[in-house]
C-alpha cells in the first residue's frame, strides 16, 4: 500500500470518528440531561462499546470512552427490572419514575439528534447560504431531461423513460445509473427502460466526460463517462432574493434555452456553464410563458475546495424543479427557517425509508461505517460547512433510526412504554425479554446487511 493509500484512509477514519463522535455525543447527552432533571442517578455516561479504554467519575457519573466505537450508552441506577431497589433509593431510581418522565428520557436520545441537526442547518442558513433538501423526483433514474445529439438521443430513448435495468445491475435511482457508467468504462451498455407500461431495450455506448476548460484535465482521477441524461431540465423553480438572478430580472418558471449563444438543454449544462464564469456577464436567453427574453447576468464567485484543491466557481441563486432552495434573509429569520429544513430533511429520510421497505429504493443503498468514513473524508475535503451538513443529516438519519419500534432501540422502549400506557402495567419480563432478543437479531442483520454493502462498493 502507497504512503498517498495509507494518509487517505487515515484520514477517512478520523473523519468518521470526529463525525460519528458529534452524533453519539448529542445523542447520548440527550438521554443524560433529561434524566438528570428527572432525578434519575446517571451510573455511566460512554461513547463507545465494549471493554472502557479511557474513564473518569464525577459524582455518582463514570464518564468512559470504550473500544467499540460504533454507538454509545448511558447506564442509569434501576433501569434493570430485574434488580431490587431499596425504598429509600426509589426516588432516583429509572423504573420508579413516572411513565411519561421515562418515555421523555429515552425519547431525548433522538431528540436531541434532530436538536442538532436544527442548529448545523440554522449556522448555514444564518452566514446566507441557502440550503438545499432534494426530491425523490430528481433522485428517480427517469429521464427528466438529455443533451442534444447525446448517446441515448441518437440510441432511441425518450424524455419520460424510466431506467430499470442496465446490464445486470438493476436500477432503483439515480446514483445506480452513475454507478453502472462508472463501470462501463465506456464500452457499450444494454439499457432497460419502461415506457408507457412497455419494457423496451437500448444498446448505448458512454462518452468520456469532458470538462469545462477552466478545469485541470490532468487531474489523475479516472474517467469519467455520461450517456446524456440528466437529472433537470434547465427550468427555474424560484429565484433567490438579493442574488444575481433577481437582479438581472430571472423569475420562477423561466426556461433557459441558450447562454453566451450555446443552447442549454439540460439543467447540469447550464449550471456548469454558470460555475465556469464566476464574475463574467453573461447572456442568457429564456422561454417566460412563450414570449423569449435575453438577460444578462454575472455569477457571484464563491470560494470552494474541488478534489481537494480551492477553486473559484459562479453562482446565481435559482433553484431548479424538483429541489426545495432554503434561505434566510437574516440571522434572525434563519433560528425559524431551521426549523422548516430540519423537517423537510426528516420527510425525505423518512419517505426513502419508506421506498426501501416496499421495494421502490433498493436496500442496496443502506450503508455502514466504510460508506460514512468515505462520505465524511469527502465532505472534509471540500470544507467545514460540508462535513458540518453531512453531519446534520446523519443526525436526522440516526434520530429517526432509533425511533424505530425495534426492541434495544429507542422506539422500541417507546413502544413498551405505550404498552405499559394501554395496559396499565409493564409488560411480562418474558415478553420482554424474547422481543429484546428479536430485536438484537434484527439491528445485528441490518449492521451486516450494511458491512456487505460496503464491501460490495469497494470491491466494485
Amino acid at each position: 500500500m502507497s504512503p498517498e493509500s495509507l494518509y487517505d484512509i487515515v484520514q477517512k477514519i478520523w473523519w468518521f470518528a470526529v463525525v460519528l463522535g458529534l452524533l453519539v455525543t448529542f445523542h447520548e447527552f440527550g438521554h443524560f440531561i433529561v434524566a438528570r432533571w428527572a432525578g434519575v442517578t446517571v451510573l455511566k455516561f460512554s461513547l463507545g462499546f465494549g471493554p472502557k479504554v479511557l474513564g473518569y467519575r464525577i459524582g455518582e457519573t463514570e464518564y468512559l470512552i470504550s473500544a467499540i466505537p460504533l454507538g454509545g450508552y448511558v447506564k442509569m441506577f434501576g433501569e434493570d427490572t430485574s434488580e431490587t431497589v431499596a425504598p429509600e433509593e426509589r426516588a432516583r431510581s429509572f423504573v420508579h419514575k413516572p411513565l411519561w418522565k421515562r418515555a421523555l428520557i429515552v425519547a431525548a436520545g433522538p431528540g436531541f439528534n434532530f436538536l442538532l441537526s436544527y442548529l448545523i442547518f440554522s449556522a448555514w442558513l444564518a452566514m446566507g447560504v441557502p440550503l438545499p433538501v432534494p426530491s425523490f423526483g430528481e433522485l428517480s433514474p427517469t429521464i427528466n431531461a438529455m443533451k442534444a445529439d447525446s448517446p441515448v438521443s441518437r440510441a432511441g430513448l425518450h424524455v419520460g423513460d424510466r431506467i430499470t435495468r442496465i446490464d445486470e445491475r438493476e436500477i432503483t435511482i439515480k446514483s445506480d445509473v452513475y454507478a453502472a457508467l462508472a463501470e462501463s468504462g465506456g464500452r457499450a451498455i444494454t439499457i432497460e427502460v419502461q415506457r408507457r407500461g412497455d419494457l423496451k431495450t437500448f444498446v448505448v455506448t458512454p462518452e468520456r466526460y469532458n470538462p469545462p476548460a477552466s478545469h485541470d484535465t490532468d487531474s489523475g482521477e479516472p474517467a469519467r463517462y455520461v450517456i446524456g441524461i440528466e437529472e433537470m431540465p434547465p427550468t427555474v423553480n424560484s429565484v433567490i432574493p438579493n442574488m444575481p438572478a433577481q437582479v438581472a430580472g430571472f423569475e420562477d418558471g423561466d426556461r433557459v434555452l441558450a447562454i453566451q449563444g450555446e443552447p442549454i438543454h439540460t439543467w447540469s449544462q447550464m449550471t456548469s456553464m454558470i460555475r465556469s464564469h464566476p464574475g463574467m456577464p453573461l447572456t442568457v436567453q429564456v422561454d417566460r410563458a412563450g414570449t423569449i427574453l435575453t438577460l444578462t447576468v454575472t455569477p457571484d464567485p464563491y470560494q470552494v475546495t474541488e478534489d481537494g484543491q480551492p477553486a473559484t466557481i459562479g453562482k446565481i441563486g435559482i433553484t431548479g424543479s424538483g429541489r426545495l432552495m432554503i434561505h434566510a434573509t437574516s440571522p434572525f429569520m434563519a433560528v425559524f427557517q431551521g426549523v422548516k429544513a430540519t423537517w423537510e430533511w426528516s420527510e425525505l429520510t423518512i419517505i426513502g425509508l419508506y421506498k426501501m421497505l416496499t421495494g421502490e429504493i433498493s436496500s442496496k443503498n443502506i450503508g455502514g461505517p466504510i460508506m460514512i468514513a468515505s462520505a465524511s473524508g469527502a465532505a472534509a475535503e471540500r470544507g467545514f460547512p460540508d462535513l458540518m451538513f453531512l453531519a446534520a443529516i446523519l443526525s436526522i438519519n440516526l434520530g429517526i433510526l432509533n425511533l424505530l419500534p425495534i426492541p434495544v432501540l429507542d422506539g422500541g422502549h417507546l413502544f413498551f412504554f405505550a404498552c405499559e400506557a394501554v395496559l396499565r402495567r409493564p409488560l411480562a419480563e418474558r415478553q420482554r425479554e424474547f422481543t429484546q432478543q428479536v430485536g438484537i437479531v434484527l439491528l445485528m442483520s441490518i449492521m451486516l446487511f450494511a458491512f456487505f454493502n460496503d464491501i460490495q462498493r469497494v470491491l466494485q
